[in-house]
């Protein structure tokens, strides 16, 4: 759809507590997440072990110099990059089952479709770098996809946290700019980076909370009576056929756990929370894990499986599993499957392809795309290695290696129909 056809028509957004509050655990109840001094906050589990900026600088460095780690080959090929097609209207097909449709824009960012017509995008940044900085930092070894320009309708952002991977400010702006109706989602604390940057239309939430968003379809002052169908009525099909505008389209929004932590300095970290997502709208159930970890880690022998049977009584995050017996099931989960070597440093923050399965399982998803790869270097892990080390994971659990969990290039778009979760 043209940018011309969306601007026909605008949308009043509401947003609201759910009328009937949804059951939360116990300890996420007790704020155990927050920290003790009320500055901050904490991952509350034996999973995760905290290390500092310059604990993980110093073994980063340390692995350099003494030549133990790998420097990944960005050389192409790498991941193939097309121009993504987006749907041309918010419409329902005709004659077709209801179903989601999710397209990867790279790292994690996906854009999903839902069949209410309610459109969101999750964790976007579209800049070169992931850097406060526009001259140093991690540089894209695959191309953007499309342009901020090219997404017709953008009704919700939602944001995991505030590194810069996932936290874009020139990104930002430039979808405020485009889509002023947008409304932002992200976890709390973060709403003052929002409020800095001259953005009000932003919701932040704890663990746990979720909000109603509704909205209302209201013709813009200058639509034109006389202009042709196809740019005077949103709802036409790609051949202009006339069709009426849709209800009021209505989504929940939810906050729910993930093991990670937040910084956009050296010198605020886990000031503010991080999160994962649920969305659910016109009867699809979306999960969107973000950035996390799932099991810390100790150092081990190279080649030696950490999920062998000495390391089976290594905590895993409870979070995941009261997340798909207190949310799920999930008709599609967007679950991190990158940035995880070495292990021993990585583990506590980021998942590797066997932690991504052990999640899938957990949130009850019938079905996942992987994210958080393929764009920037951030660990040492070879950047084709993570689709090989999922097809093995899925193996291992007597999962088919693909169709229920897969990747797919960046910009392609995958139709998720809606039936049966896998239990």
């Amino acid at each position: 759809m043209s940018s011309s056809i969306t601007s026909a028509l605008a949308y009043a957004t509401t947003v609201s507590t759910p009328a009937i509050a949804s059951s939360i655990p116990e300890e996420a109840a007790k704020k155990v997440h927050h920290a003790k001094d009320g500055k901050g906050f904490i991952n509350p589990w034996a999973s995760y072990r905290e290390m500092s900026v310059s604990q993980i600088l110093r073994g980063l460095i340390w692995r350099h110099l003494s030549g133990k780690a790998n420097n990944p080959d960005t050389t192409p090929p790498t991941v193939n990059v097309r121009k993504p097609e987006f749907l041309p209207s918010r419409q329902p097909r005709e004659q077709q089952a209801p179903s989601l449709r999710a397209t990867w824009l790279g790292h994690a960012c996906f854009y999903v479709e839902f069949p209410s017509g309610f459109r969101v995008l999750f964790d976007p940044v579209f800049t070169a770098r992931c850097s406060p900085f526009s001259f140093f930092g991690p540089k894209r070894y695959t191309d953007v996809p499309c342009q901020i320009e090219d997404i017709p309708t953008i009704d919700a952002v939602v944001i995991s946290h505030n590194h810069y991977d996932h936290l874009s400010h020139p990104t930002i702006m430039k979808i405020k700019e485009l889509h002023p109706n947008v409304h932002f989602f992200a976890p709390l604390g973060n709403k003052k980076w929002f409020l800095d940057c001259g953005i009000t239309n932003v919701t932040e939430l704890d663990w746990w909370e979720s909000r109603d968003i509704s909205l209302s379809a209201v013709p813009s002052k200058d639509q034109s009576t006389t202009a042709k169908p196809a740019v005077t009525n949103p709802f036409s099909d790609s051949q202009g056929t006339s069709a009426p505008p849709p209800s009021d389209i209505k989504a929940t929004v939810g906050c729910l756990p993930c093991q990670h932590t937040s910084a956009r300095t050296p010198f605020d970290k886990a000031h503010t929370l991080w999160c994962s997502w649920s969305v659910e709208s016109g009867g699809a159930r979306v999960y969107f894990g973000g950035d996390t970890g799932y099991r810390t880690v100790p150092e081990l022998p190279k080649h030696e499986d950490d999920y062998g049977h000495e390391h089976a009584d290594l905590p895993h995050c409870p979070a995941f599993k009261q997340i798909g017996e207190l949310r799920g099931p999930f008709d599609l989960g967007l679950i991190p499957i990158g940035a995880y070597e070495p292990r021993y440093i990585m583990s506590p923050m980021h998942a590797d392809p066997a932690d991504a399965v052990n999640i899938f399982r957990d949130t009850k998803c019938r079905s996942a795309l992987g994210i958080h790869w393929g764009t920037w270097v951030l660990t040492e892990e070879d950047v084709l290695e993570p689709p090989r080390r999922l097809r093995k994971a899925l193996a291992s659990h007597n999962l088919p290696e693909t169709g229920v969990f897969d990747v797919c290039e960046i910009g392609e778009s995958r139709e998720i129909s809606l039936g049966k979760v896998n239990s």
